[in-house]
């Protein structure tokens, strides 16, 4: 049976406000803990849970336990199986994900368990840094899990993950590109202050849209309001809840943030997220490539 849901008036207006819990919400549950629920913490940082996590949150490491160690793709059903039923999660289990940096890598594992079809799986409205700056409880203490059946189910890819050959089918469609416009110009390979590589040519996907995935973000990292989401999306970059859009940045996890957006929150219903993305692209041999500044 799934936790109920979180009623908070904040959320009432997205399109699916099922898929938000606030920290207050956590917080009550967490102080009644039920079978029915189980908090992950995924960051960019993958050391920052043992330095201190929510009381009874368990760590999902995005790189060892959602990516395959060999080829470039996600686990098969198998491992993924392996990696619920060792963190307690049933099929019907409701899943609540936070994480650092907005919640970059807590969406991406969202959009990965949602290639597998878990049905409740939820994100703590800003994250990591939201639960700290309410002077809420930390702990280093790891919780004792015993494992539970999970079935291997193989992952649907095509509703809302795209590869290259689909970006260059979608050309002329609507894309969204979520870096930095430093990234989007060519300008930088990398977010600013980080290492510039990975990737030899720096530029955009001929036709995509510049919107930085934090324009979606308020100061404290939690989601803006519908409307002020809809005006970024839908009045200021003309995009329709009925288009075809697909999102990308350098590796999947921005783009993951603007997927989770756009789908759940403004209910698109056909938003695919190119975790290839520029890593990809960028080390292409002649696939199209654009540089410069967005149109003003």
């Amino acid at each position: 049976m799934p936790a109920p849901r979180d009623e908070n008036p904040a959320f009432a207006e997205y399109a699916h406000p099922e898929r938000l819990v606030s920290t207050q919400w956590l917080a009550d549950r967490l102080a009644s803990p039920a079978p029915d629920l189980v908090v992950l913490e995924s960051d960019e940082d993958v050391l920052l849970y043992d330095t201190g996590h929510i009381p009874g949150a368990l760590k999902l490491d995005w790189h060892t336990d959602l990516n395959d160690p060999v080829t470039r793709d996600y686990v098969d059903g198998a491992r993924f199986a392996q990696v619920m039923s060792e963190r307690g999660i049933a099929r019907d289990t409701t899943v609540v994900i936070y994480g650092d940096k907005s919640n970059w890598w807590a969406a991406y594992a969202l959009w990965v368990m949602t290639l597998f079809g878990h049905e409740d799986v939820r994100l703590l409205d800003g994250g990591r840094a939201a639960w700290q700056a309410e002077g809420r409880e930390l702990t280093r203490d790891v919780p004792t899990v015993s494992p539970v059946d999970y079935p291997v189910v193989e992952r649907d890819d095509a509703p809302i993950r795209a590869f290259r050959d689909d970006v260059l089918e979608h050309l002329g469609k609507p894309l969204v590109d979520v870096r930095s416009p430093g990234e989007y110009s060519g300008e930088l390979l990398h977010m600013p202050d980080y290492p510039q590589e990975g990737s030899v040519r720096g530029g955009h996907i001929p036709g995509a849209r510049s919107v930085p995935w934090a324009r979606a973000a308020q100061e404290d990292g939690r989601f803006k309001a519908r409307a002020e989401l809809a005006a970024i999306y839908e009045q200021e970059q003309g995009l329709a809840a009925s288009d075809e859009v697909v999102a990308y940045c350098r590796i999947g996890e921005r783009s993951s943030h603007t997927w989770f957006v756009l789908t759940h929150l403004l209910g698109f219903e056909h938003v695919r997220n190119y975790d290839g993305s520029w890593t990809e692209w960028g080390n292409s041999v002649r696939v199209p490539v654009e540089q410069g500044a967005p149109a003003s």
